[in-house]
C-alpha cells in the first residue's frame, strides 16, 4: 500500500500508513514474540547435536550417531541384541562383544582394527548372521557387511585383485576389491568367507591389517583398516566340533578344534587375531526358536501387503523338526518354511484367495501345513 500511495501521490494515505498502520502492527507482532514459548516458532533458530549426528552420517556413511550419549549403555548390552538374531551361541557372542567394548573402551591398540576374529564351526550355525548382526549393532545397517569369497583367492596371481594390481599391469585402473571397498566404506564388518582356502601370500596382506592397521594399494594409497571388524570363516575341526556336540565343557572342545588349527595357520597369523571364537552344532530346541525368528520376518514382509499371519504352536514344531539337520545347521530351515509356507502364500495371494486386510492362521495337520483365514 505504500508503494502505491507513493506512486500516485497520495500524501495522506503514506501519512497514515507510516505513523498510524505500520508502527501499530510492529507492536502486535512484538507483543506475539514476546507471548509465545520460543518451541511454538516455525522456525529454530538453533540444532541439537542428535540432528547435526544424522545429517553428518547420512552424508558421509559413518555412524557419527553412535557416539552420541546412549551408546556406554547399549555397548553393556551388546549380549542381548546379539542374541536376539543368533541363537545358541553364547560363549561366541560373549567373547566378541568383549573385544568390541574393550576397543570402545581404549583399551586395545589404536592402530590396529576394531576388532579381528576367526569364527570356527560347521555350516549353517551363525556365523555369517553374527557378522550381519555385528554390522547391524556397531554401524546401523546390515549393509556395512562386506562378504568377500576366499576360494576366489587360491591362486599366487589372485593377490592382486584384493589390493589392485600395479602401474602397467592389467586392472590397475580398477583398483583392489579390498582396498577399494574400505576405502569407500572406512566403517564396516569384513567377512572373509573360507579364509583357509586362500593363497599363502594372502596372509602375508593380512598380516599387515591386523598389525598395522592399514594396507597400501596398486595406486600407492594408504587405506585405513582402523574403524573396520575383520572376521575371518573357517570350517576347520567341524568333524571335532560335531563329536564333541554333547559336551558341557566348551573350553575342551575349543582345545580340539585348536590342534587343527594351529596346524593349518601360521603362528604369527593366529596371535594377531584377537579372539578365536568356536561355534556350537545347533540342538533341535534352538532350531524350533530360530524358526521363530525367521518367521517373523515373513510377517513383517506380510504386514506391509496388510496381511495378518498367525502360526500355531503345532505348525512350529512340525517347521522346527522338519528343518533341523545336525549337519547342514539351520540351513535346511529357510528351505522348509520356504516350501511349507511361503510358496502356498504366494499361490493363494496371486489366486486372490487371500488379500489385504485378512488374517491368515497356520496349523498343522496330518503332518501338513494347513492355512485358515
Amino acid at each position: 500500500d505504500m508503494e502505491v500511495a507513493r506512486r500516485t501521490g497520495d500524501l495522506a494515505r503514506m501519512s497514515q500508513l507510516q505513523y498510524g498502520e505500520i508502527p501499530e502492527l510492529q507492536k502486535a507482532l512484538e507483543a506475539l514474540d514476546q507471548a509465545e514459548p520460543r518451541e511454538a516458532t516455525l522456525v529454530r533458530n538453533r540444532v541439537t547435536d542428535e540432528e547435526i549426528a544424522e545429517v553428518v552420517s547420512k552424508w558421509t556413511g559413518i555412524p557419527v550417531a553412535k557416539m552420541l550419549e546412549g551408546e556406554r549403555e547399549k555397548l553393556l548390552q551388546m549380549e542381548v541384541e546379539l542374541g536376539q538374531r543368533v541363537v545358541g551361541q553364547k560363549e561366541a557372542i560373549k567373547a566378541v562383544s568383549d573385544a568390541i567394548r574393550r576397543s570402545r573402551a581404549g583399551l586395545s591398540d589404536p592402530r590396529r582394527p576394531n576388532g579381528s576374529f576367526l569364527f570356527l564351526g560347521p555350516t549353517g550355525v551363525g556365523k555369517t548372521e553374527l557378522c550381519k548382526a555385528l554390522a547391524a549393532f556397531l554401524f546401523d545397517t546390515e549393509e556395512a557387511m562386506v562378504r568377500i569369497d576366499m576360494s576366489e583367492f587360491m591362486e599366487k596371481h589372485s593377490v592382486a585383485r584384493l589390493i589392485g594390481a600395479p602401474p602397467g599391469y592389467v586392472g590397475y585402473e580398477e583398483g583392489g576389491y579390498l582396498t577399494e571397498t574400505v576405502r569407500r566404506r572406512p566403517y564396516a564388518v569384513i567377512l572373509l568367507d573360507e579364509v583357509e582356502k586362500a593363497h599363502p601370500d594372502v596372509f602375508n596382506i593380512l598380516l599387515q591389517v591386523l598389525d598395522d592397521g592399514r594396507l597400501t594399494d596398486g595406486h600407492g594409497r594408504t587405506v585405513d583398516f582402523r574403524n573396520t571388524v575383520i572376521v575371518m570363516t573357517s570350517n576347520l575341526g567341524s568333524d571335532r566340533i560335531q563329536e564333541l556336540a554333547g559336551a558341557e565343557n566348551y573350553a575342551a572342545m575349543k582345545v580340539a578344534v585348536m590342534e587343527v588349527v594351529t596346524h593349518t595357520f601360521r603362528p604369527e597369523f593366529i596371535n594377531r587375531i584377537d579372539e578365536v571364537v568356536v561355534f556350537h552344532p545347533l540342538l533341535r530346541e534352538q532350531i524350533r526358536t530360530i524358526s521363530k525368528i525367521q518367521i517373523g520376518h515373513l510377517e513383517q514382509r506380510l504386514a506391509e501387503r496388510d496381511i495378518t499371519l498367525k502360526v500355531t504352536d503345532k505348525a512350529l514344531d512340525l517347521l522346527g523338526e522338519a528343518g533341523f539337520d545336525p549337519v547342514y545347521g539351520a540351513r535346511p530351515l529357510k528351505r522348509a518354511i520356504q516350501q511349507a509356507l511361503e510358496n502356498e502364500l504366494a499361490q493363494d495371494i496371486l489366486a486372490g484367495k487371500i488379500s489385504g486386510g485378512d488374517t491368515v492362521t497356520a496349523d498343522a495337520e496330518e503332518g501338513r501345513i494347513v492355512f485358515k483365514l
